[in-house]
This record gives structure tokens, sequence and C-alpha cells, in this order.
């Protein structure tokens, strides 16, 4: 499988079937695909495939300890700028088609709508993590501090779900919304249980060394 992963044309598949949704959309909005409401469609959708490639980056790192296969962390950072792609259409696909990107109007919209507010709020929140998703940005900050910021994602994945939920409470239909729950709840479990069994692993060692002085 790292055989595979590492082969030069491993990353440009990524990349196309990570760029197939919006293809998709693209291809939708033209042959009038969209349904009775292309634009509420759209906004919909790119809502979701943002929320979709959250989980995914989420889940790199589980799977790769999971099963052995390191190579998957060269797909990391691509899958987060996919994130950010989806989530800048989906915004401004609500600037465009809801608001008729009368900037006034947005901000009121945004302060006046919670659910609006969060959402907003994960994407300035996902700003800075794809504007430092390179190697120089990674030797500026320095490696801590640029692991400290993309800390951030937690939280922005959290916003989201939030985002998502106060949106389907105006239509009481809240399935998806316990299924990304559910992805994200076990994701975030993971990673607090590998992070304390690390420590223990680092601590239990020292403490031994201590008392059988």
């Amino acid at each position: 499988m790292n055989a595979l992963l590492l082969n030069k044309a491993a990353k440009p598949v990524v990349f196309l079937l990570s760029l197939l949704p919006f293809a998709w959309l693209v291809w939708g909005a033209f042959t009038d695909g969209l349904g009775a409401n292309p634009a509420e469609y759209l906004i919909r959708a790119t809502g979701d495939w943002t929320l979709r490639f959250l989980c995914i980056v989420l889940a790199v790192t589980p799977l790769r300890v999971m099963t052995k296969t390191p190579a998957l962390a060269r797909f990391r950072r691509m899958l987060g700028l996919f994130a950010y792609f989806y989530v800048c259409v989906h915004l401004l696909s609500y600037g465009f088609f809801d608001m008729g990107l009368e900037l006034g109007e947005i901000a009121k919209d945004i302060a006046k709508r919670p659910f609006i507010l969060v959402g907003f709020s994960a994407f300035v929140l996902l700003t800075p993590l794809a504007a430092t998703s390179f190697n120089r940005a990674i030797k500026a900050l320095g490696t801590r501090r640029w692991q400290l910021l993309h800390k951030l994602v937690y939280l922005i994945a959290g916003l989201g779900l939030l985002h998502f939920f106060w949106m389907r409470a105006g239509k009481n239909d809240f399935g998806e919304v316990f299924v990304y729950a559910a992805i994200i709840g076990a994701l975030l479990a993971w990673r607090a249980w590998n992070a304390w069994t690390k420590r223990r692993a680092q601590v239990l060692p020292a403490a031994r060394a201590q008392l059988s002085k």
C-alpha cells in the first residue's frame, strides 16, 4: 500500500478525485441537473463537501497509524486545501445567490443569524490554516507553532458541525447531523486516546526508574 501511495501518480489521482464533486456541480449547473432550486442546492452541496473533507483530513492520522501506512500523510495538506476550497465556494454561493454580493447585507446577515455566524467563524479560522499549508510557512513559524496553529482544525470541525446542526434544525432533520457527529466524535476520541497512551508511555518508564532508585 505504501508503495502505491508513494507513486508519482498518486497525488494527481487524489487531486482529480477531490475535484470531482465540484466538476459534477458545475456540470449540473450547466445542464439544469440541480433540481428546482439550483442556488440552494449549490449552497447545501458545497457545505456538505466542506464537512466531508474536514472529516477526511481528521481521519488521515488515525488511518495512517492503524493501517501502518505513513505515506498517507503526504495527502493531508492537499485534502485540507480542498476543504478550504469547498468552504470558499460555499461562502461565495451564499453571498452571490442569497445576498446578491451586497457586502453590507451579508455583514448584517452574519451578525443576525447565529448559524451563519458560526459557519463564517469556521471559515475565518480555516483561512490561516490554508495560508500556512506550505513548507515555507512551516519554516517561518517553526514546527511547534505550526502544529499548534493547525490544531484549530478540531475546533473548526466542531463549528462546522454546529453550523450544519442549526441549519437542519429548521427542518427538524438531524439524520445526517448525527452521522457527522459520530464520525467527528470517534476521530477526536481516537486522537485523545492516542495522545494519552503516548503520554503514558513516556511517563511510566521515568516513574519506574525513579522508584527503583
